[in-house]
Parts: structure tokens; C-alpha cells; sequence
């Protein structure tokens, strides 16, 4: 693992828009500049390895990882317990590029755990999005998901360093980038 200029740190609900949004910046930065990793990567790839399960059915937006995604929660959670950088170092382990990008905290100790181990570098950013958009987009309460800490471990006690609104009547997402656009070119170039 090399030492990052920046690591912008993503949180927000299921179907917020994450992905779409981590993988615009990418595009726009290029893969030279700056990676994308998933915290929950490393994680569905372990629960995958013990269980026997289909990887590449977990880590895709089906059925399939829906019937697991509660067992994979909470054995993701026991292995936080024991030890709350596991899978932030996994995810990062082979990050070479100058800017991480980070699209999926969903805990204060994934949030921490990079303040703590690049804290010049580490920025928070939340993309939100109302529960209207989210079930146009596909998403519905599910109990014990949508109420667990790996969706509303991030939901307070935060004072994140930007906030984007996913939401068609909001401001357009090139607008609301810019200034993260910005300190991602900035510190790629320095």
C-alpha cells in the first residue's frame, strides 16, 4: 500500500446513488489518478470463501445477495468487533494511485480507521438522496438491514466535510462536485 494525497471516504443510504456517483468522479479523474474501493468487496469475498457461496452473485445487485445480505452483515459486524480495520486494509492493500475513493463507509469505525490512518488526507463525504428517489431507484425497507448499523451508522454524529443531494430537483451533480473535483486534481498534481 502506498501513501495517498487524498482519500475521499463515501457514505450514504442504499440507493442513494454511491456507485453512480464514486464512479463519475472516477471517470472524470481517470483510473491513473485515483481507485475506487469497496469496503464491502473484501468482506462479501470473505463471507464468500466460508460459506461457499457465488462471489460474483454477492458482489452484483441481485436476488442472490439479498437472501445473504443479513448473515453477511452480521458476520461482518463480529469481525469488526475483533478487529475494526480488517476490511479497510484488504480493500486497501493494493491501492497505488494518488486519490482513493472510498464508496462505501457505512460505519463510524470505517470512517475513523481512515482519519486516524491518513488524517490530512481523509475527507467525508455524504450523498443523500430522498426515500421517494430511492424506491424509483428499486429500494425498499427491509427490517434489520435498513435499520441495522451498516446503514445507519453514519445517519448522526457526523459533520462531514461535503454533502451531495442526489435528487433530480437538486443542484446538478457537476455543480455539487466541483469543489471535490477540484481538491482530487489538486492533490494528484502536487
Amino acid at each position: 500500500m502506498s501513501e495517498p494525497k487524498l482519500v475521499l471516504i463515501f457514505s450514504g443510504k442504499r440507493k442513494s446513488g454511491k456507485d453512480y456517483v464514486t464512479d463519475l468522479i472516477h471517470n472524470r479523474l481517470g483510473p491513473e489518478v485515483c481507485c475506487v474501493l469497496r469496503l464491502s468487496a473484501p468482506l462479501k469475498q470473505q463471507f464468500a470463501q466460508q460459506h461457499s457461496l457465488d462471489l460474483q452473485q454477492l458482489l452484483g445487485s441481485g436476488s442472490y445477495k439479498e437472501t445473504f445480505r443479513s448473515d453477511m452483515i452480521a458476520w461482518g459486524e463480529t469481525r469488526r468487533q475483533t478487529d475494526p480495520g480488517f476490511f479497510c486494509r484488504l480493500a486497501t492493500r493494493d491501492a497505488r494511485q494518488p486519490v482513493w475513493i472510498i464508496s462505501d463507509a457505512r460505519r463510524l469505525s470505517d470512517l475513523l480507521w481512515f482519519q486516524t490512518q491518513f488524517p490530512r488526507q481523509s475527507r467525508s463525504v455524504r450523498i443523500t438522496s430522498s426515500e421517494q428517489t430511492r424506491t424509483e431507484r428499486g429500494w425498499s425497507h427491509c427490517t434489520g438491514v435498513d435499520d441495522a448499523e451498516s446503514e445507519c451508522g453514519l445517519d448522526s454524529g457526523v459533520d462531514f466535510d461535503y454533502i451531495i443531494t442526489n435528487e433530480g430537483d437538486a443542484p446538478s451533480l457537476e455543480q455539487q462536485l466541483q469543489p471535490i473535483l477540484k481538491l482530487a486534481e489538486d492533490a494528484a498534481n502536487h
